[in-house]
């Protein structure tokens, strides 16, 4: 989440009226993220998320990813409703940008994940993936293997070199994880970007997985190893932390199993995610607007990741 565009109060007003949620009362600049415009909205009668759409994701895919939030929603997985206006749709343009009320679920999301709250994500994850099994759409991956090195080439080697000297080499890894990638493996719905900040949580419990504007039609380990990169090591990246990382997969197979072939590609999707983060926050890196509001994230702490990774292999997930 993020501030891109801004909008003034009038604008606001008038959007929100078109919505049967009350006048507003508030509304306030989220900073967190990199693709999309982001306000918390206070009304009459309750509180949403505003998003304002504004990078990587296209108008024609709206439908998926709204859709997508109600068939979940409809399934009792705790994601938030799309709110839809008066004349039932479910999002709205400002110009030549789509926007969408989303419902405001409570909670917070955690900074140090604690071995229960691991285990509670990896269960809202694994039943997630069985709701998503019978949703009607498909969306193809846009940041998939095939995307990462194309990325790395196109910010070049000077500039990642100016970000950090280690991230040069990834383009090379990123080419070979990709030539390397499993086939054949079980697809659902994923979500394919849940960090610890996509999940609000009230007593070790998931109240909310938001942030759905990167779910695709993919393969559910795959999944799950980007939520084991993004949840089971210290902040920077330096230190696998094996009691998260255990909770989480005891947590994800208490709903659904992993099946051999599953475990045994871990290692390399997990290296794939890293290589997914490391190459997109390298071009965000690069091409982040100087008047944004908005939070940089460091690639380099999915180097780290990456390396420990391809050091350990199947000793990651145990």
């Amino acid at each position: 989440m993020a501030v891109y565009t801004n909008l003034g109060a009038e604008d606001l007003s008038a959007l929100i009226a078109h919505y049967d949620v009350g006048t507003l009362q508030s509304a306030k600049g989220i900073a967190e993220g990199v693709s999309n415009s982001n306000w918390l909205i206070e009304t009459s009668k309750a509180r949403y998320i505003l998003t304002m759409y504004e990078r990587r994701i296209e108008t024609s895919d709206l439908p998926f990813f709204l859709g997508l939030l109600d068939h979940l929603a409809a399934a009792n997985c705790p994601v938030p409703r799309t709110i839809h206006d008066r004349e039932g749709a479910a999002y709205r343009m400002i110009g030549d940008k789509a926007v969408a009320l989303i419902e405001f679920l409570p909670g917070v999301s955690p900074d140090q994940p604690s071995a229960e709250q691991a285990r509670s994500v990896g269960a809202a994850l694994a039943e997630m993936h069985l709701a998503a099994q019978n949703f009607p759409l498909q969306r193809v991956n846009a940041l998939g293997p095939e995307s990462w090195t194309d990325v790395l080439e196109e910010c070049g080697a000077d500039a990642l070199a100016g970000i950090d000297p280690a991230l040069p080499a990834t383009i090379g890894t990123a080419r070979e994880v990709a030539t390397n990638w499993p086939a054949g493996l079980p697809e659902t719905i994923i979500h394919s970007d849940l960090f610890p900040d996509n999940v609000l949580m009230l007593d070790g419990h998931v109240t909310g997985m938001i942030d759905f504007y990167f779910a695709c039609t993919g393969a559910a380990a795959y999944d799950l190893a980007v939520t084991h990169a993004a949840w089971c090591f210290t902040s920077d990246g330096s230190q696998l932390r094996p009691e998260i990382s255990a909770a989480l997969i005891a947590g994800y197979e208490s709903h659904r199993p992993l099946q051999p072939a599953e475990r045994a590609a871990l290692p390399l999707l997990a290296q794939g995610a890293c290589l997914r983060f490391i190459s997109s926050r390298a071009a965000d890196w690069l091409e982040m607007q100087d008047d944004a509001l908005v939070c940089r994230k460091n690639p380099i702490e999915f180097v780290k990741r990456l390396s420990q990774y391809s050091e350990m292999g199947s000793r990651a997930f145990q």
